[in-house]
């Protein structure tokens, strides 16, 4: 066998490793789709890794600099949700609204009462949990997708976690102690599934393109 006809036989048995029957027909998954999942996973880790170092800055330094992990970790949580592969565009819509809500909402607590006194004021003043709620809202809708697709036990400890820590300091239900507690575990777990995602196929994080495609051509039929 030649050269030639050697790298073609390679060519098509790369392509056909890259195809995929879906529930709407088959599709293939991109060099560009690959991109797409290596960016999302990194996004990912960078959140993990930046919400668990703003949270142990805080117990064992102070909330007075933690507030500066609050940025990378804003930016990793953005990037992740652009891109991630929700199918369902409102869902997707919905929760980068959220995002973009929350670091307003950080931006307006910083503005209002310091950089540096920030997080203090959101523990003495559970009021100001509104403000940067929906930050977390996304980063707990991101933690459910990953249950829902893969069904991973950190994942749904993630979406449990987060809510339940927000809405127990924002009702005065839960000690601070408790908050701190839940929201650690949280972005431990968040870390964990963030790292075992880099042993998946990238073909896992991208789903079933063919529904998306079949959801591109019902939107394109009903704007005629």
């Amino acid at each position: 066998m030649t050269d030639n006809a050697q790298s073609f036989t390679a060519g098509n048995a790369s392509l056909k490793e890259n195809e995929f029957e879906g529930v709407y027909g088959p599709y293939s998954i991109t060099r560009t789709d690959e991109l797409e999942v290596q960016r999302y996973r990194l996004a990912l880790l960078l959140c993990g890794l930046t919400f668990s170092a703003g949270l142990g800055q805080w117990l064992m330094i102070g909330p007075s600099w933690a507030w500066i992990w609050l940025l990378p970790m804003s930016i990793g949580l953005g990037l992740a949700l652009h891109w991630i592969h929700i199918y369902l565009r409102p869902l997707h819509q919905a929760l980068q609204l959220l995002w973009a809500l929350g670091c307003l909402g950080a931006v307006l607590i910083a503005l209002s009462v310091g950089t540096d006194t920030m997080l203090s004021t959101i523990n003495a003043e559970p009021v100001w949990t509104l403000a940067i709620g929906p930050l977390f809202a996304a980063l707990t809708g991101v933690g459910f997708k990953e249950f829902f697709c893969f069904g991973r036990p950190e994942a749904i400890g993630l979406t449990l976690l987060i809510p339940t820590a927000l809405l127990g300091h924002l009702s005065g239900l839960m000690g601070g102690e408790v908050v701190m507690a839940l929201l650690t575990s949280a972005a431990l777990l968040l870390l964990v599934l963030a790292l075992r995602k880099f042993g998946m196929d990238a073909a896992a994080d991208v789903g079933d393109k063919s529904v998306f495609d079949y959801l591109s051509n019902q939107q394109a039929s009903e704007a005629l």
